[in-house]
């Protein structure tokens, strides 16, 4: 867990509570947390998504990984400590969503198990949904689509630290939500999701 620096600072609630903002909006805060592979589809789903969820009336909030990266996660790279940085900052402004009610659909590769405990744990420690959700491609599919051209760049040696070619990937051992993003239509990996959030009560306050 990062270090508290700042000293002499307090907590200040205000009078308006989340289950006020949930009443408000009619309907409950939760981070849906998108990890896989470059490739395996995570953004496509995400994008799907938000517009099932605007079309039926629900506010949600993409956070995308590259996106973040051009605004407040600017000046991190891709080693092991900056992905983790990278991963605790977006858990902390997801949290933000959560709290005002709002979906978060966080889309990161997030590598790293533990990073991702660390923000389920913070999301456990405020009572806050977090949905592990797992877009699961094969390594061989992901490099066949490879949308960006990045798989290419990693194999040529332009790219080091490349999460499935020199870095690995630690795959959800218990995802909430688990996709296969090489079997499934986009159709039904949003009819997936959509079931889940109405199962556990999270489309209406």
């Amino acid at each position: 867990m990062t270090e508290q620096k700042a000293t002499n600072v307090h907590w200040h609630d205000g009078d308006i509570s989340r289950d006020d903002r949930a009443r408000l909006l009619g309907q409950k805060g939760a981070t849906l947390w998108f990890t896989g592979l470059s490739g395996s589809g995570k953004s496509t789903v995400a994008v799907a998504l938000e517009a099932r969820l605007f079309e039926r009336g629900h506010l949600s909030y993409r956070l995308d990984g590259d996106n973040i990266r051009f605004g407040i996660n600017k000046n991190l790279g891709f080693s092991a400590e900056d992905r983790t940085e990278n991963i605790r900052r977006i858990g902390e402004i997801a949290k933000l969503f959560v709290d005002a009610n709002v979906i978060a659909l966080s889309s990161f590769i997030s590598p790293y198990r533990a990073d991702r405990d660390q923000v389920r744990a913070l999301h456990d420690a405020s009572d806050m949904p977090f949905i592990e959700v797992f877009v699961d491609c094969a390594l061989e599919e992901a490099e066949k689509r490879d949308p960006k051209g990045l798989y290419k760049k990693a194999r040529a040696g332009e790219i080091k630290n490349f999460t499935g070619i020199d870095d690995p990937y630690e795959a959800p051992e218990k995802p909430e939500i688990h996709l296969r993003t090489d079997q499934m239509t986009l159709e039904q990996e949003v009819d997936v999701i959509i079931d889940y959030l109405e199962q556990h009560g999270l489309l209406g306050a």
